[in-house]
């Protein structure tokens, strides 16, 4: 069996569950999720699963004693909409073929093992995300039964109507002593692995995030009249600050820093801005470093305010912390991929959550051009074969738990 084609197979067939339009868009709850689903009780099934679905809509397939200790294996089957066929979802898929792969061979698994395909990691539909592992780890409030999608309906109508309960989805915590460790299959979403030309790396961490609303405050006035010396233009102050953390992010190494958003009043053609908004998201796998570049951020901002005569804030709004992969699990991951670089994850996933409950680790997928949530998203068959053959190494070599 070549398990790397007969992955793309798989992932070409459950592209086709999703709404019209380019990509794949597949929501949670929906009808295209329900077709997800029973494809993916196929796949369990081959892998010689017993399935079932819980309160939080997470499929479960497990094999070995019902009372063990288990290591789970998993991912989302949710996209962004107009998203690609990979995604989440292939790491459902690895991860069944990693399993029907140690069949075929004849090879005893050392433990139980679930494999987890989770309802909602995007939070496209509702504005939530996580439910499922965060389900799992105790750590889901029960307030975002409430949320609601654009058209009205609430998570927790959607979640009873497709199968699941939500006044039971806090009684799925699980008790840690019942959980061996979390492993992650997924692409990487980004371009190292590619440059490196290497097919997988073993993710050392999931990066950290914060967010801040910064603001420049200056003096507005008619842009025919004011002179140009003197004036105190938010914007221009905005700009500079804008080139001066994309600058200084560059000799950070890991640092990731974002400006996504800038808005301006009075935001009329003829009249220097008073003022101007912006988001700073920084991102680093150290929570200390990205502490560290939001203090030098500050400075920056400081200085400029002070260059540019206007005034200056900036104001945490979110913050994650950064989620370190166990190392054990990592070294044993490296064992089963021999040559795989290490490298961070910039993107949250599942793991995040379930790092509230268990050990976790991750292992990335290179992804062609680094392309991700698009529909040009591509990894090759040759590299999700590379992968199945390292995650049913990796699992071969789990302590035997028997």
């Amino acid at each position: 069996m070549d398990w790397g084609l007969e992955a793309q197979d798989r992932l070409n067939e459950i592209a086709g569950c999703s709404l019209t339009g380019p990509g794949v868009t597949r929501f949670p709850f929906t009808p295209e999720h329900a077709a997800a689903r029973k494809i993916i009780e196929g796949w369990m099934t081959r892998a010689g699963l017993e399935i079932r679905l819980d309160a939080a809509g997470t499929l479960i397939g497990r094999t070995g004693p019902a009372d063990a200790p288990a290591f789970l294996i998993g991912s989302h089957q949710d996209s962004v909409r107009g998203g690609g066929q990979y995604d989440g979802i292939m790491g459902v898929a690895l991860a069944c073929l990693a399993i029907e792969a140690l069949n075929t061979r004849g090879t005893p698994l050392p433990c139980a093992i679930e494999v987890l395909a989770f309802a909602d990691e995007e939070g496209v539909r509702f504005p939530t995300a996580l439910l499922g592992p965060r389900a799992l780890a105790g750590t889901v409030d029960p307030e975002v039964f409430t949320l609601e999608d654009r058209d009205g309906i609430s998570l927790g109508t959607a979640l009873d109507a497709f199968g699941g309960a939500q006044g039971d989805v806090v009684g799925l915590a699980r008790d840690p002593g019942s959980v061996l460790g979390y492993l992650e299959i997924h692409i990487e979403q980004g371009p190292a692995l590619e440059q490196a030309d290497q097919p997988l790396g073993v993710v050392t961490g999931i990066c950290g995030i914060e967010r801040n609303a910064v603001r420049f405050a200056g003096q507005t006035g008619h842009a025919g009249t004011v002179p140009m010396e003197g004036r105190r233009d938010a914007l221009v102050a905005a700009a500079d600050f804008v080139t001066a953390i994309h600058d200084t992010a560059r000799n950070w190494p890991g640092l990731r820093a974002t400006i996504g958003s800038i808005s301006v009043f009075p935001d009329v053609v003829n009249a220097i801005p008073s003022e101007a908004r912006l988001t700073l998201e920084i991102r680093h796998e150290d929570d200390r470093r990205r502490a560290d570049f939001h203090a030098e951020a500050r400075e920056i901002g400081a200085a400029i305010a002070q260059a540019r005569n206007t005034g200056f804030g900036i104001e945490q709004t979110y913050a994650q912390p950064a989620v370190p992969c166990d190392p054990a699990l990592v070294a044993a991951l490296e064992q089963a991929a021999p040559g795989a670089p290490r490298l961070p994850s910039g993107a949250t996933h599942d793991a995040s959550a379930m790092a509230d409950l268990c050990p976790v680790v991750m292992l990335f997928v290179r992804c062609r051009g680094g392309i991700s949530h698009r529909p040009e998203e591509f990894a090759s068959a040759d590299d999700m074969g590379a992968a199945v053959d390292a995650a049913a190494r990796f699992l071969a070599a789990l302590p035997n738990r028997d």
